[in-house]
Formats: structure tokens, sequence, C-alpha cells
């Protein structure tokens, strides 16, 4: 009898386990793909990797801030309105579109 009460016991804590994974595991697939549509609508509109710091504020005008550079090698980011810039010395290395 306690064998039986032990096994369904760990039946449903399994089974509310699984639940509980599986639903965060559907919120974070959306939320994965509406970031990859964002950031695939606006790719064409972001500096490309291999971009000089120069290059990049002539194109796209001043960043709205400047965050200084961090770590070894120094990496430095630029924020636009619709973007922001990582560069790797004066080189981009990627820009990410901005939640808006």
């Amino acid at each position: 009898m306690v064998k039986n009460v032990a096994k369904a016991l760990f039946a449903k804590t399994l089974l509310v386990f699984a639940l509980t994974i599986g639903s965060a595991a559907a919120r974070a697939d959306t939320l994965l793909i509406d970031g990859i549509a964002v950031d695939q609508q606006s790719a064409t509109s972001r500096p490309k990797s291999g971009m000089s710091m120069a290059n990049v504020e002539a194109t796209y005008g001043t960043p709205t801030e400047k965050h200084g550079a961090v770590g070894e090698p120094p990496i430095t980011r630029w924020d636009y309105p619709g973007f922001s810039v990582y560069f790797e010395h004066e080189t981009v290395i990627h820009s990410v579109a901005r939640h808006q």
C-alpha cells in the first residue's frame, strides 16, 4: 500500500515538473522567434561586421550614446535609436536591433 502511494506521488510530481518545464520552453521559443524576426527585418539597416568606427559614424551619424571600452581586447558599444553596435578596437564585430 505504501509503495503504491509513493509511486502515485512520484508520478504526480514528475507530471507537474514536466508540465512546468514544457510551458517555460514554449514561452522561450516564442520570444526567440519574435527576436529573430525583429533582427532579420533590421539587418539591412545596421552596420556590417568589419566596418570602422569612422565609417559607421559617417554613415549613421553620431550615436546617441558611446560606452567606454571594456576588457581585453577592448569592446566598445555605441547606441543608436534602433540598434547597438559593438566594436573590437576600431572594428565592428556585431550590431543588434534594440527592443522598441
